[in-house]
């Protein structure tokens, strides 16, 4: 067959410095567009296998919107849009279950926003429709629930407990004040640590913690206070994430770009944490070792289906993906939420934006989501899935194991630690021109 193409080469793309662009789903919303005509949801899930699918719901509400954040999120909304959005939310949930039909769920998760933003009462009606509608229940299933230091209270910590969550994400960024108020976040140290006090009291099985490297006034020292504060709480996952400049958010129009001083901080967060104890399983995630979190459950994002609830929400089949309209600034956002607010019954029956993958991009997809993660690039699975060799459809992989950036052993072609510093060059250098050229002609709202 006919190699696919090539962006640029190895030379070329790693003169560009390390941070490209997080590849943290394929093809990014930006790509996405208005369809033709929507297309009947029952037609779109025909035919998919529905045996072990993600389950998703989006609660786009936030305390505070912070300099960096590209989410699809609104902040202080009015308790009528939060008690509209839910009403809009069982509508959906009620629409979708039965255009699924006969299906299986392995997987859960409520992100955000800040799904604990909700007060306990609404987080209750959250889970209750999740398990009404389609028998998820997070005591049945591996559950993810995001928060945040304002609003990982008691109260709430406990019902996500009696509801059986199992892990728990909360945003720190940093244990600095002035690096968080840097970025627009009104955070405070003592709120930080009453929420973590509190989220281990409750007896959560999994806590993630988040943390930003690259924020100003940061210097290696305080990069590697803020990793040893966090440690005090034994994470069983943290996430060290780059501070990027992006379109839109707080502090896109300063126009900086500081890539050594990123990955000096990463190379040392990466360090310190391997000699903690913990496993690296992507350039931004760390598990605590002698408590590993499966890396490929049954539902694997490869291959696996995803069902998204809640405006903002993307749902993926093998060859469509789907959302709601994308918008980061706070009045496009507030519009299409407004928008999903109103909508009848009826509507949440047919899809209107999304884009449809031919067998190009699977497998660029199947690529990705693969080599970007400890799991690797199976060989063999990928022959399986597409009945041709990753190596002749993507010939820059050779130049990767050349380059000593990937290794393959046992059929499995992972990223080296060198290769898995430039995860944020490598991810894009993959991405096919026609995503590359919709992402750029988006128009941001």
């Amino acid at each position: 067959m006919t190699s696919l193409p090539v962006s640029s080469t190895l030379p070329d793309l790693l003169s560009g410095g390390p941070y490209q662009g997080y590849t943290y789903g394929y093809p990014h919303k930006t790509a996405y567009r208005a369809f033709e005509s929507p297309l009947p949801l029952r037609e779109v899930w025909a035919g998919e296998d529905k045996s072990s699918l993600f389950l998703y719901l989006h609660i786009p509400f936030c305390e505070m919107r912070c300099g960096f954040c590209n989410l699809f999120t609104t902040v202080n909304a009015p308790v009528s849009l939060e008690q509209g959005y839910l009403d809009a939310t069982e509508r959906q949930a009620e629409v979708v279950a039965d255009a699924l039909g006969d299906a299986t769920f392995s997987r859960m998760a409520i992100g955000g926003g800040t799904p604990t933003y909700l007060e306990v009462g609404d987080l209750e009606r959250v889970f209750d429709l999740l398990e009404r509608s389609f028998g998820a229940s997070a005591a049945r299933l591996p559950t993810s629930v995001e928060t945040s230091p304002a609003t990982a209270t008691p109260e709430r910590l406990e019902l996500l407990r009696e509801r059986g969550v199992e892990r728990v994400s909360i945003g720190v960024q940093s244990f600095t004040e002035s690096e968080v108020h840097s970025v627009g976040r009104a955070q405070q140290h003592k709120q930080v640590v009453t929420a973590l006090d509190a989220i281990r009291a409750a007896g959560l099985p999994v806590l993630s913690i988040d943390l930003i490297y690259g924020l100003a006034h940061q210097t290696p020292e305080t990069w590697l206070e803020s990793l040893k504060t966090a440690l005090t709480w034994a994470p069983e996952e943290l996430f060290l994430y780059p501070l990027y400049v992006r379109p839109l958010t707080g502090i896109g129009r300063l126009g900086r770009t500081w890539d050594d001083e990123r990955l000096e901080l990463y190379r040392l967060g990466r360090d310190f944490l391997l000699a903690s104890g913990y496993l690296q399983t992507s350039m931004r995630c760390f598990q605590l070792a002698s408590q590993p979190i499966a890396v490929e459950p049954e539902y694997t994002c490869k291959t696996g289906g995803m069902v998204g609830l809640g405006c903002g929400a993307r749902s993926y089949t093998q060859a469509l993906h789907y959302s709601s309209e994308y918008a980061v600034g706070a009045v496009g956002v507030r519009e299409i939420i407004q928008d999903f607010v109103a909508r009848p019954a009826e509507r949440f029956g047919y899809v209107s934006h999304g884009i449809r993958l031919n067998t190009d991009e699977q497998r660029r997809r199947f690529v990705l989501q693969s080599m970007l993660n400890i799991v690797g690039l199976d060989v063999g699975m990928y022959r399986q899935a597409f009945g041709s060799d990753p190596h002749g459809d993507f010939p820059q992989l050779a130049e990767l194991e050349a380059a000593g950036l990937a290794f393959q052993q046992s059929g499995i072609l992972r990223l080296t630690p060198a290769g898995l510093e430039q995860s944020d060059a490598l991810g894009p250098w993959l991405y096919s021109p026609v995503m590359v050229r919709l992402s750029e002609e988006y128009a941001w709202r």
